[in-house]
């Protein structure tokens, strides 16, 4: 009966909490006095927190100019390399089960502080390495730091930015991934291993001393109970002539309200209200991995080897045009929304997996030698502009804004979990599918990657210039009434 009560309760406060915050909107110039306001503050703060963001795409670039190096200098044998590169999702995996916790125990900024400090002493472990298990605990320390990264930046940037420029925002995180991983593939070829983790190390120290110049999220200053600290940053953040007055109320009574619904258990996340969020960001996580991100990011140039295109020609092309595929993502996040990037995201992931096992197909017949290998380099190129569109950064953008703030530590850590486990199984697997049939492999992905579009449009809501309150309080009041 206490919990029917509590159910009870719990649906008619969402359904009060829906319907204030929705009409946030119909109250004069005072409402929509800060959806749009960029600041100084607010541009600088973003900044430092997607300097994590370079840090991990350097983490994740890292093994592949690195592996003669190393295997060269500390006479590792391919197994155990294997086992390096690894240590990066096994880090990220014990990561995803504490991130979401102490990113609402210590706060944002303290836990982007921690992370990269964990992160410099990995690279600095690999660096100064003189044997094989200093340099797979420091790839640890980085996946961990990684895995504790991945999720708070995400979070923090959609806590201090307006609505109506959050994806643009949130969508530089994934353009600094990309130009991480770019970079260290091309000074790769450059300098020596030791000093390509030294340089890895960079973006992780500069974060670290700007965090101080940055205010901590002001959702969460609230959700702690620190009211007259969480106003004075939201005014800092949306500037001093703004009238912030709507916002921070909207922000306070929708924190109070689910903070009061909330029983401190992790299985909380679990209840029937937050069913519909939690669905969409463990499927779209799921649908990210499963279709064959990691699986083209880590091997794309065995790819190209069973193709017969050169290897250096098709990795050094998949890191050029990734670049300003991202760069467009982050224009369009906001403008076209979240739903249709994802769609024609997930079509493109769609089709160039058919073109790749139609590709794989005709070699295996002996038809078209002279064409398939350009086939395949044109396939494997859209393949990782039709990722950078959508459903690289926008899985991570929307994890960030469909939980409420009462269970997103929990849910987050989940999701995050769900990313890095699905991530293993597919890089751990695909190189003994790629042996069993290359067509098949590339026809099952395709199979995946069409199931994200049906995904998208049966369940995934737009959520592009929707006030966070607004957009959860709908959520759950569409899970408890489902």
């Amino acid at each position: 009966m206490e919990r029917e009560s509590l159910e009870e309760d719990g649906l008619s406060t969402s359904s009060l909490l829906l319907k204030e915050v929705s009409n946030s909107g119909n109250h004069g110039d005072s409402a929509s006095s800060s959806d749009s306001s960029v600041t100084a503050l607010l541009v600088f703060s973003t900044l430092v927190s997607v300097c994590g963001s370079l840090a991990t795409g350097c983490a994740v670039g890292y093994s592949s100019p690195a592996m003669s190096g190393i295997k060269e200098d500390l006479g590792l044998s391919i197994a155990a390399y294997s086992l390096f590169g690894s240590m990066l999702t096994i880090g990220g995996l014990i990561a995803a089960l504490l991130n979401g916790t102490i990113t609402d125990m210590i706060g944002r900024k303290r836990t982007m502080w921690l992370s990269q400090i964990l992160s410099t002493a990995g690279w600095l472990s690999i660096a100064l390495t003189k044997n094989a298990l200093w340099l797979d605990a420091g790839r640890a320390l980085i996946g961990f730091g990684v895995g504790i990264t991945g999720y708070v930046v995400h979070v923090y940037i959609a806590e201090i930015t307006p609505k109506k420029i959050r994806g643009a925002f949130a969508s530089f995180n994934s353009f600094m991934q990309a130009c991480g991983f770019s970079l260290t593939y091309f000074v790769g070829t450059i300098v020596s291993w030791r000093a390509l983790a030294l340089i890895g190390g960079i973006p992780g120290v500069i974060q670290i001393f700007s965090l101080y110049f940055i205010p901590e999220s002001p959702r969460w200053l609230a959700k702690v109970g620190r009211k007259q600290e969480f106003e004075a940053v939201l005014q800092r953040l949306r500037g001093k002539s703004t009238d912030i007055s709507r916002e921070a109320a909207d922000i306070r009574i929708y924190t109070e309200t689910f903070e009061r619904q909330s029983r401190s258990r992790f299985l909380d996340v679990f209840r029937q209200r937050y069913a519909r969020s939690l669905t969409i960001g463990l499927g779209l996580m799921l649908l990210q991995q499963f279709g064959g991100a990691s699986a083209f990011s880590y091997y794309a140039s065995t790819i190209f080897e069973s193709a017969d295109f050169s290897t250096s020609i098709g990795t050094r092309s998949v890191a050029i045009v990734t670049m300003p595929a991202l760069a467009v993502t982050v224009f369009l996040t906001d403008k076209a929304g979240r739903r249709p990037l994802l769609m024609v995201s997930s079509a493109g992931m769609c089709l160039s997996c058919l073109s790749l096992g139609l590709s794989f197909y005709m070699q295996d017949l002996h038809k078209c030698k002279n064409v398939t290998p350009i086939l395949v380099f044109l396939a494997i190129l859209a393949y990782f502009v039709s990722l950078s569109v959508g459903m690289q950064g926008l899985p991570w953008i929307l994890m960030s804004e469909i939980f409420p703030v009462n269970v997103r530590g929990r849910a987050g850590s989940l999701v995050t979990f769900a990313h890095w486990s699905s991530s293993w199984i597919v890089s751990y697997t695909f190189n003994f599918m790629f042996q069993w049939s290359a067509p098949g492999t590339f026809f099952i992905l395709a199979g995946v990657c069409g199931l994200a579009i049906l995904f998208t449009v049966k369940l995934v809501p737009e959520t592009k210039g929707r006030a966070l309150e607004e957009l959860q309080a709908s959520l759950a009041h569409f899970s408890a009434v489902s």
